[in-house]
């Protein structure tokens, strides 16, 4: 085909485009758009939108954070729905322009209920127009929460307003009620990945354990010490803080698997009501940077790093190659300012593999103690707190304790079980033949297994 051919083509597509688009008759503008024009004053359309994204996870804080500043003295709001298929994949700018052709006019609020506690639920505006009057300004903020199926991984806030600075007002007033009124403080909650991407998905709530320093078995004065670092930093903020002290603190848990690292968070925990505590383990390490985040808008706080080794071994185990999620630990705990209230504790079997510049620096990790394998007293001891309801001897205490050198903390939970449960099965009261034949099938069961690796 030639140019001219082309040109001539052109032209008579051209007029047919504009002679079709003059048989379709004029649809009404939607009465969406009508409604926010009564409430805003002027046509909404070509009105300047100003939009704030929000974490997935934060879906519930935006909701009560929103409805707090739009309920406090002087403003007044009204929730409206939005009708139409695909509304959910429109910004409130292309949902404006498509009604100044009959489309999407108002219809039902859109809800869902999103966790917000161990066993709590809140029902939250997922797709919905709130109109805003504050005074003398009127504003539509259309809240949208986040579908990472479809590609949109955050909770978005879009505000229209005559004047954009209504809108950045709003925007701001928002993000104070997020701090002052966050779902998340004096928590327990973990980050995960998202089973539809790469982002965190809903968070997971935990109820807070119930320890005592009673069930926690460590060497001599190492509990104590642990303790100083995080809860007595916590007690005496006040005081630390007003001599110039930081209150950013880092401790490290390490030693052989089974010793009880794990354990020592969980009575940490229980000492800490009123701190909320983010857990990260497995591929939830990788979302150190949304915890620190919380953890500024929450603090006091305590970040758990389970198995730090896992994304903190040390640049020398990797020549060559760069490893990102380290530089975000350092640059995460190194970016949160000494006054914050904040708690680093990590845990990990493999101290030796630990990069220099995390566990060996003041100001990142202040504290390493070390759990060890139990001794002979601390294996009575253990033989004693998971064993309470099993009727022993002192002699026979000796020989059970004598039998299990080399044995770790978790070692004797499960001796423990296995002999309330020969009990049971017989219909006895546990005694000592029962715990020692649950040692027999224990030890039995780990030499085959070192036998077969």
């Amino acid at each position: 085909m030639s140019e001219d051919q082309l040109t001539d083509f052109g032209r008579l597509f051209t007029e047919f485009l504009h002679r079709s688009l003059e048989r379709v008759p004029d649809r009404p503008r939607s009465d969406l758009l009508e409604r926010l024009q009564r409430h805003l004053g002027v046509d909404p359309v070509g009105l300047p939108v100003v939009s704030e994204p929000h974490p997935a996870f934060d879906h519930a804080n935006v909701r009560v954070a929103l409805e707090a500043y739009a309920s406090s003295p002087g403003r007044s709001a009204e929730l409206l729905g939005v009708g139409g298929h695909g509304r959910m994949h429109h910004s409130l700018s292309e949902l404006l322009e498509a009604g100044r052709h009959g489309q999407y006019g108002t219809g039902a609020v859109d809800y869902v209920s999103v966790a917000v506690g161990p066993e709590r639920e809140l029902t939250v505006v997922n797709f919905g127009l709130y109109l805003i009057s504050d005074g003398d300004a009127r504003l539509a903020v259309l809240l949208r929460g986040s579908a990472e199926q479809y590609g949109r991984p955050s909770v978005d806030v879009e505000v229209l307003a005559a004047d954009p600075a209504d809108a950045q007002r709003l925007l701001a007033g928002v993000r104070d009620e997020l701090v002052r009124h966050n779902i998340f403080r004096g928590q327990i909650v973990s980050f995960e990945p998202h089973e539809f991407g790469h982002g965190v998905g809903p968070l997971r709530f935990h109820a807070r354990p119930t320890l005592a320093a009673d069930d926690v078995v460590l060497p001599h004065g190492r509990l104590e010490t642990v303790e100083r670092q995080i809860l007595g930093v916590a007690r005496h903020r006040a005081v630390l803080h007003a001599a110039g002290h930081p209150l950013k603190r880092g401790i490290l848990l390490f030693g052989p698997p089974g010793t009880g690292k794990t354990h020592t968070v969980r009575y940490l925990l229980a000492q800490l009501p009123d701190f909320t505590a983010v857990l990260l383990s497995g591929m939830g390490l990788h979302f150190i940077q949304q915890a620190c985040a919380l953890a500024r808008f929450v603090q006091p706080a305590l970040i758990v790093l389970e198995d730090v080794d896992l994304i903190a071994s040390s640049r020398d185990m990797r020549p060559g190659m760069d490893n990102p999620l380290l530089y975000q630990v350092l640059n995460e705990i190194d970016g949160l300012a000494g006054d914050a209230d904040v708690a680093f504790l990590l845990t990990t079997n493999r101290a030796d593999l630990l990069e220099e510049a995390l566990a060996e620096r003041p100001g990142r990790v202040d504290l390493a103690v070390e759990v060890p394998l139990p001794d002979a007293a601390a294996r009575a001891a253990l033989l004693r707190l998971y064993g309470r309801d099993i009727a022993l001897t002192a002699a026979e205490v000796d020989a059970i304790v004598a039998a299990t050198d080399g044995a770790t903390a978790s070692f004797f939970t499960e001796l423990a079980r296995r002999a309330a449960l020969l009990a049971a099965t017989e219909g006895e009261s546990p005694g000592a033949g029962h715990v020692r034949r649950a040692l027999a099938e224990l030890q039995a069961s780990q030499a085959a297994l070192a036998a077969a690796r």
